[in-house]
């Protein structure tokens, strides 16, 4: 596989946060042979689950305080800030990688 290839596999990885969170990365772990563009598959991956961990975590915790407003604040902004910050984090890996 050719370098530019592998960059921007990998850097899909990433991105595909926005249009295929699960299937993209899965795809690539399972097909390519590249360990480096594997590595990448897997971390992107594993970043796309921490958002969908989250939601549901969040809805539970207001469920089960009965939708307290403290609750449902907290929740949204614990679990708002995380994916937030998993969305940047998957942008500048993904930037990183085209760029390196």
């Amino acid at each position: 596989m050719k370098e530019s290839t592998k960059k921007a596999v990998s850097a899909i990885c990433y991105f595909s946060l926005f249009f295929a969170p699960f299937l993209f990365p899965i795809i690539v772990y399972l097909v390519v042979d590249d360990s480096e563009v594997v590595g990448h598959a897997k971390k992107s991956f594993l970043s796309h689950l921490l958002p969908i961990i989250a939601v549901p975590l969040g809805i539970i915790i207001i469920f089960e305080t009965q939708y307290h407003l403290a609750a449902i604040i907290i929740s949204a902004l614990i679990f708002g800030t995380l994916t937030l910050i998993v969305m940047v984090w998957n942008i500048v890996k993904g930037i990183k990688v085209i760029l390196s």
